[in-house]
């Protein structure tokens, strides 16, 4: 049912946008400002803000972000935090579908796999380099101002659709 509505998308991305921009105003006292700080409880307990991205329209990123900063850590750091925790997420996501479509994959596919993961790896590495001296230094709130417009745009195009 939620993945059949675009209203819910745009409004998710309007509320994660006003959620960005309300946390990225708080004045937080951190307490973990390196991701090996982060104790095994917290982690989990981030885990469980990336289970709000299930809804569509949610950023995983975006929640496990502001889950690591309202449980205590700087904005870098939840940020690093959010990126390792993508990897396993992704990984597995990666595994399920290559194991769904094993039987309709070529031997020349597997070479286009090997090439696609290592430019995405490359790729990967020097984008999240930058995005984290750009959330530690300027915060999450062009995120958010991104999110609503999106979403706006979104609403306003639904309304004029429907």
């Amino acid at each position: 049912m939620l993945f059949e509505s675009p209203v819910i998308i745009c409004l998710s991305l309007v509320i994660g946008g006003i959620v960005l921009l309300v946390v990225d105003r708080m004045n937080f006292s951190p307490r973990y400002h390196d991701v090996m700080d982060i104790p095994p409880s917290t982690a989990l307990i981030i885990g469980f803000c990336q289970c709000l991205a299930m809804i569509p329209g949610v950023s995983r990123s975006g929640s496990t972000i502001v889950g690591g900063m309202l449980v205590g850590a700087d904005k870098r750091t939840a940020a690093e935090f959010s990126f390792f925790l993508a990897m396993p997420t992704m990984s597995g996501a990666f595994a399920y579908d290559l194991y769904k479509n094993w039987s309709v994959l070529g031997v020349g596919d597997v070479q286009h796999i090997v090439l696609g993961f290592l430019a995405a790896f490359v790729t990967g590495v020097i984008v999240v380099r930058y995005a984290l001296d750009f959330i530690a230094s300027r915060g999450l709130s062009f995120f958010g101002w991104w999110r609503l417009l999106v979403g706006g745009i979104g609403l306003g195009a639904l309304a004029v659709l429907h």
